[in-house]
């Protein structure tokens, strides 16, 4: 059986990182979605309010 080497241990914490990254990211991508999506949402009303 293999002892628990550092370079086990950084990777681990590396994939940890990663994916937490990951999950940030992810969470910006849909916040801005979001806020476009208002955006254009707006931008038609104002539209339609204008004609």
């Amino acid at each position: 059986m293999p002892q628990m080497s550092p370079m086990w241990w950084t990777t681990l914490m590396m994939t940890f990182l990663t994916m937490m990254l990951m999950m940030m990211i992810i969470i910006f991508f849909l916040k801005t979605i979001k806020k476009s999506e208002n955006k254009i949402i707006l931008m038609k009303k104002s539209n339609n309010w204008k004609w």
